[in-house]
């Protein structure tokens, strides 16, 4: 039923849509099968999800940030609702994907969920839409929601795990709303920054740090007059434990990041991340309060510098155009701080816009990224960015890096597309040219022989095409494909990788 109605709505005009925009969000959201969760947030990854709370904002329709994930249903709800008559034809499949999410995850009860994965190569590269890193992953999902209480259980088991994990309790939390504040427990992914391709200080492109976290629910403007120039905020900080196995055992991790709308369009967002602690280190008050407010940078001599901190800022302006909509981006990340700002400086610039094309939405993106520290305005500083002299392993985390993907001393600039049919089905492509390791050199301790570090071992310049196909099945569940493809392998410390990667990913929700 679902997929006639659907077809007899895909043959009205924009005349139409203007008549019945409300209604036929409503009728067509069973048409998006992509499988979700009972979870109380959208977690990054969901590349649909993204392109329509973007839209949406761009357009003034949801006026909120949409640079920091996941991002809290509540902050989604109401601009849906109020965006259901307005502005149809550009927004009715936005809407509609939102709405059916909205059913299938922002409700009180429990769902189940189990699902397979595996992938023939773990690779270096990725985005937002991460893909599979393991050669045979199962999992099983539990997830509950109350009214004020939300918790998952996701166990899962991985076989010849790259990280020798076998077991493991990614994306499992607990978490409680007190009047407009969110705390939690547990490791999920996150993504900072409004980068398609990379983020330059926290992305999903290595396992969540387990953490304790706290942020607000809405995204409410201050009611005090003097302050109402801020907008709609938010702000999010968590604390956290990385891995054993590295050069400083058990490091702490600290990161915070406040998100403004001063102006409708504009997304301004700040953040820090702080390593701090661990076997050997300081961790009594003093060295915390020094870390927290950057008393560090080596004044006292390396042996006694209490942190190894990064400090980002990062900035979209986002307009329509025509029934489109489009936006710029930029992000600067220091791995030190000067004078109250970041120094050492990596940058991420680009530019997004969407289409309509074929009776189906596009999304389009161009970015470049830089991580030698400096090298774009000033001079090169190579060895600097996601590296530090006491915690030696660096910005990584079970072997990946907890920022872009392609590590320090390094340079990428992408081109991609995602289609979204309008049977539920969506396509990506991304075609990147990376240059890795510019300065040739490894300068991380990887202490762990069973991990795979991916790190490039040398001075590499490539090409990467990456594609991917996800598509419902019969009986609800989803399949994801994904493809990945360099013109010559990439060195690792461990060894050369294939060329080809192919993964597939099934999951099933009842």
């Amino acid at each position: 039923m679902a997929v006639f109605v659907w077809q007899q709505n895909n043959l009205m005009t924009s005349k139409h849509w203007t008549l019945v925009g409300g209604a036929v969000a409503c009728l067509i959201a069973p048409a998006f099968v992509q499988i979700a969760q009972a979870a109380p947030w959208i977690a990054p990854g969901d590349v649909q999800a993204r392109f329509a709370l973007q839209k949406l904002a761009d357009r003034r329709h949801l006026d909120r940030t949409v640079s920091t994930w996941p991002i809290m249903w509540p902050n989604v709800t109401r601009s849906v609702e109020q965006s259901v008559n307005a502005d149809p034809t550009a927004i009715v499949s936005a809407v509609s994907y939102l709405r059916y999410q909205e059913e299938t995850q922002f409700n009180d009860g429990a769902k189940a969920q189990v699902a397979l994965s595996g992938t023939t190569e773990s690779t270096l590269v990725q985005g937002f839409n991460n893909q599979a890193q393991e050669e045979g992953e199962l999992s099983a999902s539990l997830e509950w929601q109350g009214g004020h209480w939300a918790m998952g259980l996701k166990p899962s088991v991985v076989t010849n795990a790259t990280d020798d994990e076998t077991y493991r309790y990614d994306g499992s939390y607990l978490a409680g709303t007190f009047g407009n504040l969110v705390i939690g427990a547990g490791a999920i992914d996150r993504w900072w920054g409004p980068g398609w391709q990379s983020s330059l200080i926290l992305s999903n492109n290595a396992r969540p740090v387990p953490s304790v976290w706290l942020s607000r629910k809405n995204d409410l403007a201050p009611s005090t007059p003097w302050l109402g120039w801020v907008g709609p905020w938010n702000f999010t900080i968590f604390a956290g434990q990385l891995e054993k196995a590295r050069a400083v055992p058990d490091t702490k991790l600290v990161g915070m990041r406040l998100t403004l709308r001063p102006i409708e369009g504009l997304d301004v967002g700040l953040s820090r991340i702080i390593m701090w602690g661990g076997e050997g280190r300081p961790e009594n008050g003093a060295s915390l309060l020094d870390a927290l407010v950057g008393r560090d940078n080596s004044q006292d001599g390396g042996d006694t510098d209490p942190s190894n901190q990064l400090g980002s800022i990062d900035l979209r302006y986002g307009f329509g155009v025509g029934e489109q909509a489009m936006g710029v981006y930029v992000q600067m990340m220091g791995e030190d701080e000067a004078g109250a700002f970041p120094a050492r400086k990596s940058w991420l610039m680009g530019a997004d816009w969407t289409t309509q094309l074929l009776s189906s939405d596009q999304q389009w993106f161009i970015e470049y990224t830089n991580t030698q520290a400096d090298d774009l305005f000033g001079s090169a500083m190579p060895g600097v960015t996601y590296e530090h002299f006491n915690y030696r392993t660096g910005y990584r985390y079970y072997g990946r890096n907890m920022a872009a993907s392609i590590g320090g001393d390094a340079t990428a600039t992408s081109l991609g597309l995602f289609q979204f049919f309008d049977r539920g089905s969506r396509l990506g492509v991304t075609a990147s040219y990376v240059a890795l390791n510019r300065d040739g050199n490894v300068r991380a301790v990887t202490p762990n022989p069973d991990v795979l570090y991916h790190i490039a071992a040398t001075d590499q310049d490539m090409a990467v095409l990456n594609l991917s196909y996800g598509t419902p099945l019969i009986g609800g569940s989803w399949l994801e494909l994904t493809a990945q493809g360099t013109d010559e392998a990439i060195q690792l410390p461990s060894g050369e990788q294939n060329r080809w990667s192919v993964s597939a990913a099934w999951r099933y929700t009842f």
